[in-house]
Order: C-alpha cells, then structure tokens, then sequence
C-alpha cells in the first residue's frame, strides 16, 4: 500500500454560510422542510466533489448536520427526550414554547457546542434514523465512494448527563446493539471503511469508560477506523491498540510523540494527523515529512475534523499577499495533506512556509514583550480585599437582588444592515454615529422604563465580543469569509493572532461615557477578557498561549483604567471561554488556570475599591473549576445555570463562594418568555444556597439575538420578581405557562 490522503470531516456551513441562511430561513418559515433538505444535499455533493478534486482518497460522509452530529446520534439512536416526541429536530436544540431545551456545552477544548443528550430511567433505544446509510448512498450514486463517520458509542454516552440519575453506561447494551444495527445496514449498503469517533480517548477515563470500550468486541460490518483526536493518547494507548478495529488516528499536530510509542506495536492502518484541523496557519510540511517516513505506509490526514476551521483561503482578495501566504482554511489543508501524501509516495519537494512568517518584522514588537515580561505578583492583586470593596461599592446605591443584564441587546435587522453599509461606504461615519447614539438612548430609555437598576449601553457598535476588540488592537488581523460553525446557525469569524498584542486607543470609553451621561442609574462598561480573546481567536503558533494571553490583559487592563477614568463605576470582564481552555487531563488543570486566572486579574487589578468589577460566563461545565474562579475575585459573577435547571447551584453547596453572584435565570438561547413565577420560583432556589444580599438577578447570557418583544416581556417578569423577592414574598408554585410569541427566531450567543 502507498501513503493515502484522506480527511475526517469537511466544514458543513459553506463557504458563503449559505447552511446558516437555509436553516434560519426555515425557522423564520421561508423555506419548506423539502427546500431545506436539498439545500442539504446541494452542499453535501459540493464538498464531496471538491474533496475528490483536490486529491483527497478517503472521503468522509454523515459528517454534514443541520444543527450538532451529537445531535444526530442522539436522533440516531431513539434518545429523543419524552417532552420532544412530536416537536421535531430543531425543538431539542432550541426548546418550544412547552419544552426546554436540551442543554448545550462545549467540545471537549473547542468552541463548538454539541446538543448534551439525556439519559432517563427505562429509556428505550431504537435506530431511529437512516442518515448514515442514506447519505453514504446519496454520495455513491454521484461516484464518490466515502467512509462515513459515527460519534463514538462511548464517547456519545460520555458526553450525556441524566436526568434521573441513571448510569448512562448502564444502557450500553441498547446502544450497543443500535450500532451493530447501522454497521451492519451499512456493509450491506457497499461501505468497506467507517470513521467511528472516540475523542473521549485523549481523556482521563474512568473503569466505567474502558470497560465501555469493549462494545467494539461485538460490531461486525464494515472495517473500522478508530479515531482520536484532541491530544495523546497516553495511557490509553493499550486500551486502544487492544480494541479489534482496522484503523487507528493519531493527532500528531497536538501529540507529535504518540507517534513513536505506537510504531512497531500494531499492524493497524495508522491515519496520521500532521495538518492542524483547529488553526489556520500553514504546516510545516517538511517537518511532518520526516515524522511521516519513519511510519511506513500509512494514510495522511487533518489531526481533527475540519469543522473547525474556514472553509477557502481564495475568497479572502482584501488579506495582503504576506499574510495570506501563511494562511491554510479547510480547502488549502486538504491540498497540504495531499502535497504531503505524493511528497511521500513521489519524493516531490515540498516548500517551506515557516521560515517566511518568522521572519516577517511584521510579528515581534520588543517593546510589547518588555512589558509582558516586567509582569509582577503585586500586578494582579486588587488594592483591598473583597469586603472592603463592598463597602465602598455601597456608593452605587443598588436595593436587595439588583437587576442587570449580560451586556448586548437586540441587534435588529435595522442594526445589522447600518454596520454592513457602514462597512461598505454607503453610510457616512456621521450618519452611522448618529444612528448608534439614536438606538443607544433608545436602550437606555427601554432600560430605564423596565426597572432594571444597572445598566449597559447595548453594544450596537459591536459586531461580535472578540471580533469588535481585536479590530481596535494591533497584532490582529481580519477575513471577510473566515467563519467557522460554533452551534446550529451560529458562525463565528474568529480574528487572527499574528504577532505581538497591545491597544494603540481606547476601545469603549467613548460609548461608555455617552451612555451614562443619558441617565443617573450605574452603566456597566462591557470588555472581553483576555482568555476568551485567545480562546476564540486563531492565535498564532509560534509563542506560548500564556505569554499571547499576558499581552492580551495587559491591553484591557488600559482599557479597565480609561473606563474608571472617564467615571464608569461598573465594568464587565466577560470570560465565558475559560473553561472552554481547559487541558483534557486534569494533570494539566493547573497550570492552565494559574495563568487564565492571573491573566484576568492582570486585565482587573487596575480597578479602585469603588470599581465594581463583573464577570460572565457561560454555557460549559464550571463546577469543576469552581476553586479557580473564586480566585479570581472578581465582585460580581454572573454565570448561566437556567438550561441546566440551576444544576450549578449544586457547587455552592460545598464551596462557600465568597463575593456576589448573578445566576443567570433566563435561558436566551431559546425564544420562550418564561412567567414572572418561574423567575422566582429560580430565584427561590438560588436564595437557598447564595446568600440572599449578595445575589445577582440577570439572565444567562447577552439578548443580542433576541427580538425586543420577548425581551421586554421577559425583562419585565424578571424585574417583578426581584421586585417580589425584595418584598419577602414567599414561594410560588411556578408556573409553567408562557405567552405565545409566534415563530421562533435564529439564536447566537453574545
């Protein structure tokens, strides 16, 4: 056998996010459920032919989702929560007015959510979906042979959560047999390979876990390539070389020395990852060139679905030609693994991107390292202790159980389209000024009639939490087509780390400082933390994470100190991405979250005793981590728990959280308004654990994605049930009732 090129997943959006316009125009009622499907089927034949064009040998198939491939599995396999038996696909990810929606999290260290399935005494599992077989033959009739791809038994069960406390593994057998059931349709449908995902491998697994991998012992059918990704391997290692499967892929790009550990152990087909599928820079290919010889033959590969990068470097025409010969999206990787594969079976040369960037004057500034480097101890620490800044925050004047929001309202339609012809030329700096102070007072006047007691100002400047502040620091560079998938129809265009951070300007005062002179309640100033810039970014791969995250803080923190400055008495540190960083071996934890926490505080410590300094989270698993984010003392966290049915509460009971804490009581993600006595009956629940005069009250996430009508019917049940809690109104029983809203609509975060 020669080398093979061959992939693990291809970008499902389109280059052009036309999935994302299909999808929403089918919520919004403009596209038939038949319209929506060949829409689907119209980008599946796109990206399997441009796949086979390119080179590429081993194609993938059922990698394509309308919302989550979690997702799919769970459809897959019958797991469709009881409260969703009629309410179709799009319900479970997105709620109804009658059911919450299914909890959302992130991939392992992405910032792709999956949909989290649910696990409830005497589930019934049944193959209950035929996509795997269907699209393996959609793709076959067009000529293209494929290897479709399956979520891992073990790590599907892995990701679940139950609702009544059943051991998910406990229902193995089931899903055992639902697998066997698909392999098998499969191997009669022509497929001689399945890609089966186990990401769960590069984890710290517990007996329960490998005792679940010997579900592979009994699936028959197609030849079996087992894939991880995300890390090494480690101690896994055996467990994997030991389970019968035909094929095993290794992530060279995150563990480049797994390699070595597994050569001369197995007569497994080995798929290298050697092309970064989580970042945009180049590879070097002739370094993986000779990591690639010592293996024999063997396939060549992306370390991990390319779900996670851009779709075409070409459409970029505004990047200049030194930025752009560093760059590789999803197409440009599929032609590097394949220039590697004929490398290897030719003997080609294969030409030298690394040399080329750090050469480039355009990375290193010696003054912005100088300033990391000078870093000390006594710059992370805020001048007094918590109980003394709560004192002197007693100026800002706030009742029993304040009311705030996350920071972004509605960005309606009128919004979006000024920005875009702003961008475009057609709308003045002027006219496009004016416009933003007119829908800024606007806010603040919505504000101020529902009684909320602080403010933001709405964030209508802002295009997106990290995209708005690298465009204003140096170091960042931007694409126009760059967008990634981070749940259902929501697509990030993550901005470009490529050199040395710093802040040439202030970035917010000037918003800031023209909302609070509309009106005497507090205005929060609203910044991106340092980890969640890096997080959500494509940070260059040429320094440590830390050190690009220090030149980060170091950015807000000017920020912090001109916002305090200009007479803003509240400022929002958002950090919903630090979990998200998190190292999948808990031996790794600490490191991490020493320098994530000192990176905030970095950003924060500039702040006065009266400075009120909030932070946001959302949307991961923080109960782990909770000791960490205590440190950093931020005084006020607000934090989502209401998809999880204030599931993190939980934590407060054994670990005694020392300052003020808003628990986001409003799932956003979904368009049902919930009663004014579902937000106390929550609230009710929150007092129980956190101390009632340091309890926050504010919905779970940013309202920029959300019409006004829902916002105003929700913030106004919010803020009477704070009111009712002020006046020591007892319990309701909540009531699940909620106003009708008409068609949902497309939901992003923040």
């Amino acid at each position: 056998m020669t080398y093979q090129a061959a992939n693990l997943g291809f970008p499902r959006i389109g280059a052009r996010r036309e999935l994302k316009a299909a999808v929403e125009a089918h919520w919004q009622g403009r596209l038939s459920a038949e319209e929506l499907a060949a829409e689907g089927a119209r980008l599946r034949r796109i990206h399997w032919q441009a796949q086979k064009d390119a080179g590429i040998e081993v194609i993938p198939s059922n990698d394509f989702s309308f919302y989550d491939q979690v997702l799919d599995t769970t459809v897959m396999l019958g797991a469709v929560p009881a409260r969703f038996a009629d309410a179709g696909y799009f319900a479970m990810a997105r709620g109804t007015e009658d059911a919450p929606a299914m909890e959302m999290t992130k991939w392992f260290d992405t910032n792709y959510h999956y949909i989290v399935p649910e696990f409830t005494q005497g589930q019934d599992f049944r193959l209950s979906s035929d996509k795997p077989v269907r699209e393996y033959l959609e793709a076959k009739a067009l000529g293209i042979e494929t290897r479709p791809v399956l979520v891992g038994p073990v790590t599907w069960l892995s990701l679940g959560k139950s609702r009544d406390g059943v051991d998910p593994f406990a229902c193995l057998p089931q899903v055992a047999a639902v697998y066997g059931q698909v392999l098998r349709q499969l191997a009669e449908a022509g497929a001689q390979w399945v890609q089966i995902d186990e990401p769960i491998l590069v984890t710290d697994l517990s007996d329960a876990q490998r005792r679940a991998f010997r579900i592979y012992d009994d699936l028959a059918g197609p030849q079996i390539m087992l894939a991880s990704y995300f890390g090494a391997l480690d101690d896994n290692l055996d467990l994997a070389l030991s389970l019968p499967v035909a094929g095993l892929h290794l992530d060279l790009v995150r563990a480049p020395g797994q390699l070595a550990q597994v050569l001369g152990r197995t007569d497994k087909l080995l798929s290298l990852g050697l092309v970064d599928g989580r970042n945009v820079w180049r590879a070097d290919l002739p370094r993986a060139l000779e990591l690639a010889k010592g293996a024999g033959p063997v396939q060549i590969a992306p370390s991990c679905s390319l779900l996670h990068v851009p779709v075409d470097l070409e459409l970029e025409t505004d990047l200049d030609g030194e930025l752009k010969s560093w760059l590789a999206f999803a197409m440009q990787k599929l032609g590097e693994v394949v220039t590697l594969t004929r490398a290897l079976n030719e003997g080609t040369p294969l030409p030298d991107a690394a040399t080329p960037r750090a050469a480039s004057g355009r990375v290193h500034d010696p003054a912005v390292k100088a300033r990391a480097a000078a870093v000390t101890a006594g710059d992370l620490t805020r001048p007094s202790a918590y109980p003394a800044r709560r004192h002197a925050q007693e100026v800002l004047g706030l009742p029993p159980f304040p009311t705030t929001t996350i920071g972004s309202f509605p960005q309606t339609p009128e919004v979006r389209r000024a920005r875009a012809d702003h961008r475009k030329g057609l709308v003045s700096d002027a006219d496009h000024a004016a416009f933003l102070r007119t829908e800024t007072e606007a806010c603040i006047r919505r504000q101020e009639a529902l009684g909320l007691d602080m403010l933001v100002h709405g964030e209508f400047e802002r295009n997106d939490m990290v995209e708005y502040f690298g465009e204003k620091l140096a170091g960042f560079a931007f694409t126009r087509f760059g967008w990634v998938q981070s749940y259902g129809s929501r697509c990030v265009k993550p901005p470009l780390i490529f050199g040395d951070v710093s802040r040439p300007a202030a970035m917010t005062v000037k918003w800031a400082s023209f909302a609070q002179s509309l009106t005497g309640k507090v205005v929060k100033g609203m910044l991106t933390g340092p980890v969640t810039i890096l997080q959500w970014s494509f940070v260059r791969d040429d320094q440590p994470r830390p050190e690009t995250c220090r030149q980060i803080a170091l950015a807000i923190r000017d920020e912090v100190s001109d916002l305090q400055a200009a007479g803003i008495r509240a400022i929002q540190i958002d950090e919903p991405a630090i979990r998200e960083g998190l190292p999948l071996r808990r031996a790794e934890w600490g490191a991490y979250l020493e320098w994530a926490v000192d990176c905030f505080r970095l950003s924060a410590s500039v702040a006065r005793d009266d400075t009120q300094i909030h932070t946001h989270m959302c949307y991961s698993e923080f109960n782990d981590i909770m000791p960490a984010v205590v440190t950093m003392d931020a005084d006020v966290i607000s934090i989502e728990t209401s998809r999880s049915d204030m599931e993190l509460l939980n934590v407060f009971t054994e670990l005694s959280y020392p300052n003020e804490i808003g628990p986001g009581i409003w799932d956003i993600h979904s368009p049902r308004v919930p009663s004014q006595q579902e937000f106390e009956a929550l609230l009710h629940k929150a007092a129980a654990v956190i101390p009632r005069e340091r309890l926050w009250v504010n919905p779970d996430c940013g309202l920029k994605t959300r019409g006004w009508r829902e916002v105003d019917a929700a913030l106004r049940n919010l803020v009477a049930a704070a009111k009712a809690l002020r006046a020591g109104q007892p319990a309701p029983a909540c009531d699940m009732s909620r106003p009708q809203l008409g068609r949902p609509v497309p939901c992003d975060c923040h």
